[in-house]
């Protein structure tokens, strides 16, 4: 089939689509841990047969934009897929994000031919290393931050490997939860097999074939077309990152984007080099930060494949921290840094596509993680969360309070859901009035969220940015205020403690997580009287 019309070919993108987002919905509704269950931190994808993204699920942007290089990384690493063959795989300097994130890859056959791939990716909230959680404050290796799983077969033609998830699940301080959420992730992988299957049954794999390399072409020329409305130039932006939780030294990012026509390309000399800490990046990481800040400032409704980045270049140094290479802690790389990478690509962006780009949103997920062993049943038990924060304010409007923005977009844990599940108490969950910075349209509010550990010492690891450096405003728009981690113990005496730190916290302590807010759009003097009144009304100022 040479021609593929343009109402077959929607039908056919809006097909994938739906394989996509059922795949995310089986693995939700099957999965064991709160982290996926309840905030969904999880994503779905469709490759064809190349390795080509074709499609994705609106999960987490963090996962799926890496998933565009991560998948070839991962095809190279092993031998040809076979039916029945699934992939497991955590290693993040092949084809994998920080070490909590497990992917699990299969080939989709038909007629004895591979069509594609499918894949989910789900954030475990516990992977082994040092500390509970497997985020710990301050790692220097990735080998403090968890089991490495390199590119291995779980399952090969179909028959499950034991010994691979003996070997997986004797490194975890929680086996029983992480079985449930593998096979959840399983679940998903094979209803996303099977729906494929389907399609190409239907349309026969010929068709198939060809929907599939349109669809890439498709998105390729909305693409160009949307670059080349872009004013040709150079333009750079610098932003930083507080320190790398070892020393106290700001991390630079520097960002230079080069428009030519309907070509891009952004450089990030300039930037850190490598470091001690664990805000470095793998390259997976740093493209799809840069990946989504694009979509932003081009076109946020052309679909998402692999033909979307066709006329785009990035080049990262080397020995650069957004171009980890092992043995490097990377944990918040993904958390943390895309957020910089994503917050620097922005405001050199500002500067040609003003309309397009919002005032720096929280820039941190505020990644908090609590373990120990549960005084209710014996058992150990690992909690991880990122909180909420202050979107940036927009060209057209104010921004969202307590919103996760730009790489990430998970829910929170209920409260009920918490503190059914483990053996602590939220105390407190607010808005920081006042925290978003003031412009004609503010950023959005930070939020406040206290857990406190009931009958029991716990261990608590931490890891956030912009606690010394604010999110900034644009076009006259004000900064916003940073964030803070406290410690109050049992007689409510209150200590600060760093952005990224683990520690032991007494029974009955508690900590609190104050998030930033987002920074503010447009002069201050120009907000209109009648929304400072609503701000007030509203105790958000």
């Amino acid at each position: 089939m040479s021609e593929i019309d343009a109402i077959t070919l929607e039908v056919l993108r809006n097909g994938l689509q739906s394989i996509a987002e059922e795949m995310g919905a089986v693995l939700k509704n099957t999965s064991f841990s709160p982290n996926i269950k309840e905030r969904m931190d999880a994503s779905c994808a469709i490759f064809d047969a190349q390795g080509e993204l074709v499609a994705q699920a609106e999960h987490v942007p963090v996962h799926l934009g890496s998933m565009l290089v991560a998948l070839r990384q991962i095809l190279q690493a092993t031998t040809p897929l076979e039916d029945g063959d699934v992939v497991l795989v955590n290693d993040p300097f092949i084809g994998g994000a920080h070490l909590p994130d497990i992917t699990l890859l299969g080939g989709v056959f038909h007629e004895g031919k591979l069509i594609g791939y499918v894949s989910t990716r789900a954030h475990h909230s516990d992977v082994g290393g040092m500390e509970p959680g497997s985020m710990p404050g301050r790692s220097t290796e990735v080998y403090q931050e968890g089991l490495v799983i390199p590119p291995v077969r779980l399952y090969r033609k179909g028959e499950r490997q034991e010994d691979v998830m003996a070997l997986v699940l004797a490194n975890v301080r929680t086996p029983y939860e992480r079985s449930g959420d593998l096979n959840a992730q399983l679940a998903a992988l094979r209803t996303g097999q099977k729906r494929l299957q389907e399609l190409a049954k239907k349309r026969s794999s010929a068709q198939l074939k060809a929907g599939l390399t349109a669809l890439l072409d498709y998105a390729e020329r909305r693409i160009r077309k949307r670059i080349a409305e872009l004013p040709d130039g150079c333009y750079v932006a610098e932003d930083a990152l507080d320190n790398d939780g070892v020393t106290l030294d700001p991390v630079p990012v520097k960002v230079a984007i080069t428009i030519a026509g309907e070509t891009l390309s952004i450089d990030f000399a300039g930037s850190g080099g490598a470091l001690k800490g664990n805000i470095n990046a793998v390259t997976p990481m740093t493209y799809s930060a840069t990946f989504y800040a694009i979509k932003i400032f081009t076109d946020p409704e052309i679909p998402v494949n692999g033909g979307t980045f066709r006329p785009i270049e990035i080049c990262i140094p080397e020995n650069c921290f957004l171009n980890a290479q092992r043995p490097a802690a990377v944990c918040a790389g993904n958390t943390e840094t895309t957020h910089r990478v994503c917050d620097t690509v922005l405001k050199a962006a500002a500067q040609f596509a003003p309309d397009k780009v919002h005032a720096a949103s929280q820039g941190t997920m505020n990644l908090i993680g609590v373990g120990g062993i549960d005084p209710r049943n014996g058992r150990p038990y690992t909690y991880i969360e990122t909180i909420a924060g202050g979107e940036g304010g927009k060209p057209w409007g104010d921004g969202t309070d307590g919103v996760q923005c730009n790489m990430t977009n998970t829910m929170n844990t209920p409260v009920e859901a918490l503190e059914i599940s483990y053996p602590l108490r939220v105390e407190c969950y607010e808005f920081r009035n006042g925290s978003g910075g003031a412009g004609k349209h503010r950023g959005g509010l930070g939020v406040t969220r206290s857990v406190r550990a009931i009958g029991h010492e716990a261990r608590v690891s931490l890891s956030a940015e912009r606690r010394i450096i604010p999110p900034y405003g644009l076009c006259g728009g004000k900064s916003s205020q940073v964030g803070a981690h406290l410690l109050v113990d049992a007689g409510k005496q209150t200590t600060e403690l760093p952005g990224k730190t683990t520690f032991s916290l007494a029974p009955d302590h508690m900590v609190v997580v104050q998030t930033p807010g987002g920074g503010g759009w447009g002069n201050p003097e120009d907000r209109p009287p009648d929304a400072i009144a609503a701000d007030w009304l509203d105790e958000k100022m």
